[in-house]
């Protein structure tokens, strides 16, 4: 389908102008640039679009050699929000971090795929496409709900799932829609004033200037199309056989955060949950090192717990 029919779809997110997008993937590079170097980016074809994919590793061929781990970002962003959890995850192991359709990033959407299904599909389609049998799934926010969503409707290629500070769990409320706003609002305030309101409202973006004017483009630059996602029911998350790993930020306000941590592993077998503190809505961004290294040591005990899969 031309670009220019694409553009003309109310029913997938898009770039209000090519002047725009680029001044918004420039201000991306700037995040990438500081995180782990990317070895390879990639486009594979999806039933709903071009997905575009970073991949990151390590030199090491043991640590290339194990179980990789695939991350989802949250929604209106892209994988450059990874920037500083890469460098820690691909030194331990193969990371593959796609940029969803429908979001500002470097893949294209050609069809709506905000339904459950639609997502496990495309999801499905690009780790198929890229070769990958068996994956550690780690999404952030909306990227939760779309592994956790992913381990409801298609979990046979799941070694594991974790889910940080995730929608899926709860209805989203309007006060996570209010800190959305007020966020944003406060990203502009004086340079001062940031350090500050940044604390108060537990948002990094705001004082780290590089993701502050790279959140700022992708608010103007962008426009998503697809509904908040429904939450799993207490029956769907029951079902959940997929090895599960839920961090939350203690004055997260998206989820209710001693309510999952009671509720998530007394429904899904065996699944770990833990709350961090000193932080909202972006655990692995306030304390990098310290949900990486909880990511891994599950992803690690996970594989000792299978070791034939591990090794496939």
């Amino acid at each position: 389908m031309p670009e220019n029919a694409t553009r003309l779809r109310r029913d997938v997110g898009r770039y209000v102008s090519d002047e725009l997008r680029d001044r918004y993937f420039a201000a991306a590079d700037e995040l990438y640039a500081m995180g782990a170097p990317i070895r390879s980016e990639t486009d594979v074809e999806t039933s709903f679009g071009t997905t575009h994919v970073y991949r990151y590793g390590t030199a090491d061929p043991v640590a290339d050699a194990r179980t990789p781990i695939v991350l989802i970002h949250g929604a209106g962003y892209s994988s450059a929000m990874w920037y500083p959890n890469t460098p820690g995850l691909s030194a331990e192991r193969p990371v593959y971090s796609l940029d969803t359709p429908g979001d500002a990033g470097r893949s294209v959407q050609r069809e709506p795929m905000w339904q459950p299904e639609r997502a496990a599909r495309w999801m499905d389609e690009a780790l198929d496409a890229l070769g990958l049998d068996r994956v550690h799934l780690v999404g952030s926010s909306y990227g939760g709900w779309l592994v956790i969503n992913q381990a409801h409707r298609r979990p046979e290629r799941l070694a594991s799932v974790t889910a940080l500070d995730p929608g899926g769990l709860e209805k989203v409320g309007l006060r996570f829609f209010a800190w959305v706003f007020v966020s944003l609002f406060a990203s502009f305030a004086p340079k001062a004033l940031r350090p500050r309101l940044a604390s108060w409202l537990e948002q990094p973006v705001i004082a780290v200037p590089e993701l502050r004017r790279w959140v700022q483009l992708g608010a103007r630059a962008f426009r998503v199309r697809r509904p908040a996602p429904l939450p799993l029911s207490d029956a769907e998350l029951g079902s959940l056989r997929t090895p599960f790993n839920l961090i939350m930020g203690k004055r997260s306000l998206l989820v209710h955060p001693q309510r999952q941590l009671e509720r998530v592993p007394r429904l899904i077998p065996g699944a770990r949950a833990e709350i961090v503190a000193a932080t909202g809505h972006g655990p692995q961004i306030d304390h990098p090192d310290l949900v990486n290294g909880r990511m891994l040591d599950f992803m690690d005990d996970v594989d000792s717990r299978t070791p034939a899969a591990a090794d496939a």
